[in-house]
């Protein structure tokens, strides 16, 4: 089915849904575009994760409509992924997991995410911000339109999560793919996206980050620290995974 805004990737319209009695979502509506960064925040329990799995199909709403556009590719990124400890899973079959890849794209896909040289690396051994970097890497194999990452940089230290913001940002100005990006790291989302959604079971504001700072209710749910202000850095050095600072010759603005 055709959409009038051609740009639009994926679109919730009054979703409801209710788990074990208790209503979750009551009458959301969210899009998200080609070329852009949209972040999903709110508390924990604000219905974040289940907006996203109704969007993609994983939990069926009660009430409501979902489109999405005709012959649309998805990468998601779920929010957690446990992995046992004694089996013998490396980075190369964990990325082949869901299907067949060339050797090539493999290690495009991990290239671009800063860790090729971990390819054949159980998974079990990397870092926070390792594991989350194979599985954007595992997501990117999809060529997708729209890229689905539910908290993409928990268990990752400061340093870690604004890399991996700079990192995303990248990958929608190299490929123009629509982002959809669940996170609760409001500092930093609050700097490095296009639109944003306050989400508490219902839409609580939304739009260009520095309106919906300052608008009444967002205030009111995350109490109007001033930690949460838009976050603005500016260095002269960027870390690698290790941690191992590298000099950088110009400065950039995280603002």
């Amino acid at each position: 089915m055709a959409h009038a805004d051609q740009d639009i990737l994926a679109e919730a319209k009054g979703i409801q849904v209710s788990l074990q009695g208790r209503k979750v979502l009551d009458s959301v509506d969210l899009a998200v575009r080609a070329g852009e960064i949209l972040a999903l925040i709110g508390p924990n329990g604000a219905g974040k994760t289940t907006l996203v799995r109704a969007m993609l199909g994983l939990l069926k709403a009660d009430g409501g409509e979902i489109y999405l556009r005709p012959g649309v590719r998805i990468g998601y990124m779920p929010q957690r992924l446990a992995v046992d400890t004694v089996l013998p899973l490396t980075v190369r079959r964990f990325l082949t997991l869901g299907g067949r890849c060339g050797e090539q794209e493999l290690r495009q896909a991990l290239a671009e995410v800063g860790v090729e040289r971990l390819l054949e690396s159980p998974v079990q051994v990397l870092s926070g911000g390792e594991m989350q970097r194979v599985m954007l890497a595992r997501a990117l194999l999809r060529k997708p339109d729209l890229l689905v990452l539910d908290e993409p940089v928990q268990g990752v230290d400061v340093t870690g999560q604004v890399e991996l913001f700079e990192l995303i940002g990248a990958i929608r100005d190299r490929h123009g793919c629509g982002i959809l990006m669940v996170s609760h790291d409001l500092h930093l989302v609050m700097a490095k996206t296009d639109r944003v959604l306050c989400l508490n079971q219902h839409v609580c504001c939304s739009g260009h980050p520095e309106a919906v700072s300052s608008d009444p209710a967002y205030l009111e749910l995350f109490g109007g620290h001033p930690a949460l202000a838009l976050y603005t850095h500016h260095h002269d050095h960027r870390h690698k995974l290790d941690g191992q600072v590298v000099e950088e010759h110009e400065g950039c603005n995280h603002g």
